[in-house]
């Protein structure tokens, strides 16, 4: 204490006004970046009609959990919400798994065909056939109007996969030959030594790639046409596209006297896919800051 004591009065005017205008800058990105997720929040809370009147800025004028129950109510949306569940978790485990063993393998130096498999990676990564070409592969694998169309052609990121080859080439090759010299087999190897070390980098992958599941509507709109497929972020998306969420949407709830919104339940629906990222992101944060630093730096 009596260090920091003297640390504090040994700052002069310019460090007070310097750290003054740094905390202020800190303070406005904080209110610019936090207040609208804030304000998605105080308006599911309160009434669909009295919110499409404005005037809300801090807290609900009218508070309800009629939105909600609405959102609960509705197959829709929760049909929408099991689908886009199911997506996240089935396609990062798959992703998780397909970039981890791909970017394992081609960390060896004397695998077979290495620099062919590194070439065609590569153009993948900066070439692309468009849009029509990727639909006819995707009809033709029998994909499209599946729920597989989510998971299968996201299995093998070349992104993630070139992260993850710079991530197991650090990894010292002394560890894998003295397991093998104890008599452990390859597999053995990747799933006791391996992948032990690797948690910064699995939670990194599992964290992006989960995220752009649950956050992912392009392959709903296009390549999916069952209706009981549709994921939860198709669905907001539809809501924000139909042009008659606005006042009419709240006349016409008014006269079917119903204190809910179109745009309200949508709110509801907005904080409740927001929920689980924020629930999982703390158990994931102490490998995050390890994972997002790996292949940055080379000695």
């Amino acid at each position: 204490m009596k260090q920091m004591w003297k640390v504090w009065k040994r700052r002069t005017t310019e460090d007070w006004i310097v750290d003054g205008v740094i905390y202020l800058t800190c303070l406005i990105i904080l209110i610019v970046t936090v207040y609208p997720f804030y304000y998605v929040l105080i308006v599911s809370f309160n009434e669909g009609i009295d919110a499409s009147m404005g005037g809300i800025y801090w807290w609900p004028r009218k508070f309800t959990l009629e939105n909600y129950a609405q959102f609960f109510g509705d197959l829709k949306w929760l049909r929408g919400l099991g689908v886009t569940v199911l997506r996240t978790v089935v396609g990062t485990v798959i992703g998780v798994l397909f970039t981890t063993l791909v970017a394992y393998g081609l960390s060896f130096q004397d695998l077979c065909g290495r620099k062919i498999y590194m070439t065609i990676i590569i153009i993948s990564m900066y070439f692309s056939g468009g849009i029509i070409p990727y639909y006819m592969l995707l009809r033709e694998l029998h994909l499209v109007d599946t729920f597989f169309v989510y998971v299968i052609p996201g299995a093998l990121n070349s992104f993630f996969l070139m992260v993850g080859l710079s991530f197991f080439s650090d990894i010292p090759s002394s560890l894998r030959e003295s397991a093998k010299i104890d008599g452990a087999s390859e597999l053995t190897v990747f799933a006791k030594i391996i992948l032990p070390i690797s948690k910064p980098f699995l939670a990194t992958l599992a964290l992006y790639i989960g995220v752009g599941h649950w956050n992912n509507w392009y392959d709903s709109a296009f390549f999916v046409k069952t209706k009981e497929l549709r994921t939860l972020s198709y669905l907001m998306m539809e809501v924000i596209n139909k042009s008659l969420v606005s006042s009419s949407s709240a006349a016409a709830a008014a006269q079917a006297g119903s204190a809910t919104t179109t745009l309200s339940i949508q709110t509801a629906a907005m904080v409740i896919a927001v929920a689980p990222i924020l629930c999982v992101y703390p158990f994931l944060q102490k490998y995050f800051v390890t994972g997002i630093m790996i292949g940055s730096v080379k000695e």
